[in-house]
């Protein structure tokens, strides 16, 4: 397989999207959004950074690219998206996901470890964790507080379309572990399909031996588990 990674003016986290999927064996390259998707794509990532200067909203100028109506097509088709911090933002904005992602509670940009408890081990993207396991992942945004109304979170609880959530390392969730003031602490949520997914902290910063956790593994290795039909 192939997975696409979207680059946009202000992108930022492509090459480490790019450099932690092939050590993970996955072939992956970095496609610039102007030149459309490759024919030969079978995974994609809107990886994080400040795609178009972050203006209007977080998200909202990519997300009506279109590279990015392309990407819900591909989506619609059962390939495998992942949205990271921007990426994610551009996935609620683009309407590949529920929700919105807004400034953080405090007003600041966060750089940080946090940890996620994961809600579900069933989904391509989680598989590779238990429920209930916690992971240390960073985070680095300054509109990662996830909001959605009541009634849609209702819904995506019921369908089981919250991958994680911001905890402890006991896996307890409250405003105290809360690094932005996420409704219900939601970290991570999947689209209609499984195969779609996104997040705010950061996998791919997450997954190299050589730069401390590697807890972020099980998430990008979520393209194959798509590719092999889990």
């Amino acid at each position: 397989m192939t997975v696409s990674i979207i680059r946009f003016g202000g992108s930022n986290c492509d090459r480490d999207a790019e450099r932690a999927l092939e050590h993970l064996g996955i072939d992956a390259e970095i496609v610039w959004h102007e030149d459309g998707l490759p024919t030969d794509t079978s995974g994609i990532v809107l990886p994080g950074g400040f795609s178009y200067g972050d203006y209007l909203r977080a998200g909202a100028m990519a997300a009506r690219s279109p590279i990015v109506a392309e990407v819900r097509e591909a989506a619609a088709d059962g390939v495998p998206v992942l949205g990271v911090c921007n990426g994610a933002q551009i996935g609620c904005e683009s309407g590949l996901t529920e929700g919105a992602f807004t400034t953080n509670e405090s007003a600041r940009f966060q750089c940080e470890h946090v940890s996620l408890r994961v809600e579900r081990d069933d989904t391509p993207w989680t598989i590779r964790y238990d429920e209930g396991e916690v992971i240390e992942v960073p985070i680095a945004h300054g509109e990662g507080r996830y909001e959605i109304d009541d009634d849609r979170l209702a819904t995506l609880e019921d369908e089981g379309r919250i991958l994680f959530r911001y905890c402890d390392e006991n896996g307890e969730t409250g405003p105290d572990v809360n690094p932005n003031g996420s409704k219900h602490n939601v970290a991570g949520v999947l689209g209609e399909r499984e195969t779609v997914a996104v997040l705010m902290p950061h996998p791919e910063r997450a997954t190299l031996p050589d730069v401390g956790s590697t807890d972020g593994q099980g998430v990008l290795r979520g393209f194959e588990e798509a590719d092999s039909g889990t």
